[in-house]
């Protein structure tokens, strides 16, 4: 899963440096996995991509942690699918809104889904870069469907 979370960033184009540097938050490990809600799409006898839910104790907050395509699957419907996955999951978590730490290319996505951006979130890996901060709304995205 994280070679695949590294491939589907670098779709995007960024510099093998900075795809470096960002390597450790790509990284999905066996821990997360085992404490978070993580589910992996497969079809056509391969996996097309994964997400993942997590719970943030300490701000009561649940995040969408991980999201990624394989690159050749972008654009076929699969995220989308991915994203109706996610909705159905929160609602039986009860899990009233999700944020998202977004990647700036993948914004427009989110934002097509009903997510709304809230603000700006500092980078983890680069520092003075800020990401887009979203907000989804499981009873408005389950309305727009």
């Amino acid at each position: 899963m994280s070679e695949l979370a590294y491939r589907s960033k670098a779709y995007w184009g960024y510099s093998d440096e900075f795809m470096e540097a960002c390597r450790e938050d790509l990284t999905l490990s066996p821990a997360h996995i085992e404490n978070h809600e993580v589910y992996v799409l497969e079809a056509e006898g391969s996996i097309k991509g994964f997400m993942s839910l997590e719970k943030d104790s300490e701000q009561e907050k649940w995040l969408l942690g991980f999201l990624f395509m394989e690159p050749e699957a972008v654009g076929k419907g699969y995220g989308k699918a991915l994203w109706h996955h996610m909705v159905e999951m929160a609602q039986e978590l009860d899990i009233p809104v999700i944020t998202i730490h977004s990647d700036p290319y993948a914004e427009p996505f989110y934002l097509s889904r009903g997510a709304k951006r809230v603000g700006e979130i500092a980078s983890t890996v680069i520092p003075g870069r800020k990401l887009p901060l979203l907000e989804v709304e499981i009873k408005k995205v389950r309305s727009m469907e």
